[in-house]
């Protein structure tokens, strides 16, 4: 019998949450702070991580589930934590992908440990299952949602500039600068709607324009992938630092494309399956919404004529017409392949598609759909690279290079060309 989080626990638990994208996670790692829980986003990484996952995970399980509670599970035995005053929390989708059994995973893992005792709270937005310290409320999704807004422009932006500084370290620090400030505006009950996040977004915007860069063309490349590969500097082997380090522009989706797919999705639940008209009728009337403050932030970073502004959500899906059929939804499913085509149409023409153990849909959807985007996009240069506890770094990164060795050439050409 699992062990539930009550509300005695919220006042004297500290919640651990494991950390897919530092800039996003930093900053919505306040809202539950702001709602009352103790919360700590664990920052171990490294060999131990990867070998408490395999040592409590059956090794034929996904990847990113062996990283997720290796972190955990390693932060628990070395973090100094009191166990007895700890809890955990993990997302369920409720989908068909393996990672709504994460959960589950942990607890066995826990179970395993002799830390059973240890309450493991399920994130999610389908009530599967309920703990009574702990409740999402509509301030703390809306607060969220805006989190992560904020995360993808600060993503967005450090990465078109941090390249072409000319003081280093200058876009990073913009970045902690902003997250302290909204982490302070969030506590106040600020910057989550209307103007002041208008205004937030102008001046992020303004900020990152003015930083002193060098006029020069890097190559350019897009990371895709599982979310959790593409995101997690532990899970890809820093993977984008790598590539800044080889000379290298990044670009990686905006993570809200991945919620707005998630929620899309119950929108081709009721067009393929039938169900409850209600449903998909509030969801489309929600994303409406959404798609309002997406606007803001892509109007903000237009504004100064030095960013490329993603394009938004509707018209991404737009380019996987006639590709992939937007049932094919398990995982990252057709957003995958939609996500290829749109960074090659940001010029973001070289890939590199995270690919992790035992994700059976990101590699039809990913390796599976490389030749149809090719196609499709003939300047694609795509490179899938598998991850799994095994996959050494020198492997992953002579296939990079590669890749970036055929980026090279075609940058040079087209210099000639001009």
């Amino acid at each position: 019998m699992s062990t539930v989080f009550t509300k005695a626990m919220r006042k004297d638990h500290t919640i651990l949450i494991p950390n897919m994208s530092p800039v996003h996670f930093n900053i919505a790692k306040e809202v539950f702070a702001n709602h009352g829980y103790n919360v700590v986003l664990l920052e171990n990484q490294g060999p131990n991580v990867i070998r408490e996952g395999l040592r409590y995970v059956h090794n034929d399980i996904c990847y990113p589930a062996q990283l997720v509670i290796g972190q955990l599970i390693d932060a628990l035995k070395h973090g100094n934590f009191d166990t007895n005053k700890v809890a955990l929390v993990i997302t369920q989708t409720g989908g068909g992908c393996r990672a709504s059994n994460y959960l589950f995973l942990l607890r066995k893992a826990l179970e395993k440990c002799h830390l059973q005792h240890i309450p493991v709270i399920s994130l999610n937005l389908k009530g599967m299952e309920k703990n009574p310290g702990f409740k999402l409320t509509f301030f703390m999704l809306l607060q969220a949602y805006s989190a992560f807004i904020y995360g993808d422009l600060l993503m967005a932006l450090s990465n078109q500039v941090r390249p072409y500084e000319v003081k280093k370290g200058e876009a990073d620090e913009l970045v902690a600068t902003w997250t302290r400030y909204l982490s302070d505006r969030f506590a106040n009950n600020r910057g989550y709607i209307g103007y002041a996040m208008k205004r937030n977004l102008n001046e992020i915007c303004r900020q990152f324009a003015a930083i002193e860069v060098r006029k020069e063309e890097k190559i350019k490349v897009g990371i895709v992938g599982e979310i959790y590969m593409k995101y997690s500097p532990l899970g890809n082997n820093n993977l984008q630092a790598y590539l800044e380090q080889q000379g290298c522009e990044v670009m990686v989706p905006s993570m809200m494309g991945f919620l707005y797919y998630g929620a899309d999705n119950a929108i081709t639940d009721k067009a393929y399956y039938g169900g409850r008209t209600i449903s998909s009728v509030v969801t489309q009337l929600v994303l409406k919404q959404l798609f309002k403050v997406e606007r803001m932030a892509r109007e903000a970073m237009a504004k100064s004529g030095k960013f490329t502004v993603p394009i938004p959500y509707t018209e991404m899906k737009k380019l996987n017409d006639g590709l992939i059929d937007f049932g094919v939804k398990m995982g990252e499913g057709w957003l995958l392949t939609a996500e290829m085509l749109d960074l090659v149409h940001a010029g973001f023409t070289n890939i590199v598609c995270t690919q992790p153990f035992g994700c059976l849909p990101n590699h039809i959807c990913a390796k599976g759909m490389i030749r149809a985007v090719t196609e499709r996009a003939p300047e694609a240069n795509i490179v899938p690279i598998d991850y799994d506890p095994s996959a050494t770094h020198v492997n992953q990164e002579n296939r990079i290079k590669l890749m970036l060795s055929i980026a090279r050439e075609n940058l040079e050409s087209k210099k000639n060309k001009k």
